[in-house]
């Protein structure tokens, strides 16, 4: 396809375009959405408002959810990003793939850098879901912990993985579609537009991850899911591979619907939900183990060379990052 839309449009510009492709896609969806439903669920697409807003009240709410999350998802975080880079008149594969493919080993150990740092990130979790803000601010605590319980009680009632089948969906919904399409939206474009913007990649890498950790509205897990966010536009600068973060973002989402499903087929007792800190010996071995792996990469990414026929498209992007 050829671009409608110049390169050369400055980075602000290409984030609100962003924005207007996303709500494009999001009303795509919500039609989407209206015809599926009624195929699937006989819901019609006047009912599919009264039936998200109380799911629970509904037999197929949890269903409805599901395809709403998925479709949504879809739309507004794969296709309008792709399109968008297409309207630029970017070659998808090298925009946003500027390194040679790095060796399986590398993108294997970004994605278990994930679940081994995840004693480390408990810490973190504790203390973010524990948080208590000053006095002045105890509306706004409040109404973000009534929001928190609101989505805890959907999120509760749309993971029920208690067949392989229900898992197979869930690993879908909740791990690869958002995977892909999360890591498009805020590594591949938001990212790579704040590059452009400030000339640093630290200030790219931990912007994108505060708008990461804020666009999922749970102020108690804030801080660690920008943590979350940082790492991914981290090994993503340093493979210049968009794969490497889709797979530790899968790995990431993926790893808690499994054990999900392992705790609700009552496989295992343990309970990923859990914002409890790990004992002190996993968190210390997590923190040694999970910063051998990152340097590891690091050097081993940093010596991946450039793709010649990506040279163009990716300009911007320094030597070695």
């Amino acid at each position: 396809m050829k671009g409608f839309i110049s390169k050369d449009l400055h980075p602000s510009w290409v984030l609100l375009l962003l924005i207007v492709y996303m709500a494009g896609g999001y009303f795509i969806a919500m039609f989407v959405v209206g015809l599926l439903a009624d195929w699937i669920f006989g819901i019609s697409l006047f009912q599919l408002a009264d039936v998200a807003t109380n799911p629970a009240a509904h037999p197929q709410g949890p269903g409805v959810m599901l395809l709403l999350q998925g479709v949504l998802q879809f739309f507004a975080f794969i296709v309008t990003p792709l399109f968008l880079l297409m309207s630029l008149g970017y070659k998808l594969d090298n925009y946003l793939n500027w390194k040679v493919r790095p060796a399986w080993l590398l993108v294997l150990l970004s994605g278990a850098l994930i679940v081994l740092i995840m004693p480390a990130n408990s810490v973190i979790i504790n203390w973010n879901a524990n948080l208590n803000f000053p006095d002045f601010m105890s509306g706004f605590e409040q109404w973000a912990r009534q929001q928190e319980d609101q989505l805890a009680e959907l999120t509760k009632l749309i993971t029920r993985f208690e067949t392989v089948p229900q898992l197979l969906v869930g690993l879908l919904v909740f791990a690869a579609i958002p995977a892909i399409g999360e890591e498009l939206v805020f590594r591949g474009i938001t990212q790579r537009q704040l590059y452009r913007w400030s000339g640093n990649m630290h200030v790219a890498i931990w912007v994108t991850g505060i708008i990461f950790g804020a666009i999922h509205v749970q102020f108690f897990g804030f801080v660690p899911r920008a943590i979350l966010g940082a790492l991914f536009g981290y090994l993503y600068f340093w493979s210049g591979r968009i794969s490497v973060p889709i797979i530790a973002h899968f790995v990431n989402n993926g790893f808690t619907v499994f054990m999900l499903y392992l705790h609700q087929t009552r496989t295992i007792d343990a309970d990923i939900e859990s914002t409890d800190t790990m004992p002190l010996y996993s968190i210390a071995l997590s923190v040694l183990i999970s910063a051998a792996i990152l340097y590891y990469l690091y050097q081993n990414f940093a010596r991946l060379p450039l793709r010649q026929e990506s040279l163009a498209e990716a300009n911007e992007i320094e030597e070695r990052t």
